[in-house]
C-alpha cells in the first residue's frame, strides 16, 4: 500500500502489537484520512491491524474486523471524543464502538457493512 496517500498516518501506528504485521485496506485508510482532515488535529491510533493470533482476536469465536484491515481504535476522550464521533458519523463509518469510562478510553471505527451487528455500541 502507498502510505504517502495518507500523510497524517504511518504504517508503524497500525502494526499488530502481537506479530508486527500490517494489512490495512486502502479504502479504510482513505476514510481515516478524511476523518483526520475533518477533525483537524492528530489522531492517536491505539489499535490498528490485528492478526488472528493476537490475544484479543484469538479469544473471540470468530476474528473481528481488525483482522480484515478495516478497523482501528482511536485513543480519545472528552470533547475530542465528541468531535471524532460527529465526524465519523458524517463520513459513514459503519461500526462505531465507544469506550469512554475509566482508563484507556477509545472509539472503535470500522467500515464493515456485510454482517448483522449494531452500528453503534458501548464497551
Amino acid at each position: 500500500m502507498d502510505w504517502d496517500k495518507f500523510p497524517n498516518f504511518s504504517e508503524d501506528e497500525f502494526k499488530c502489537s502481537h506479530c508486527g504485521k500490517v494489512d490495512m485496506q486502502p479504502a479504510f485508510m482513505a476514510r481515516m484520512q478524511q476523518l483526520r482532515n475533518m477533525y483537524g488535529k492528530p489522531i492517536l491510533i491505539s489499535s490498528g491491524y490485528r492478526c488472528p493470533e493476537h490475544p484479543i482476536e484469538a479469544a473471540k469465536a470468530t476474528p473481528g474486523v481488525h483482522t480484515m484491515g478495516i478497523a482501528a481504535d482511536v485513543a480519545v476522550s472528552g470533547t475530542d471524543a465528541y468531535e471524532i464521533l460527529k465526524d465519523a458519523f458524517s463520513l459513514g463509518f459503519a461500526g462505531i464502538g465507544v469506550q469512554q469510562k475509566g482508563g484507556g478510553r477509545f472509539i472503535h471505527l470500522d467500515i464493515m457493512r456485510s454482517v448483522p451487528r449494531p452500528n453503534v455500541w458501548s464497551y
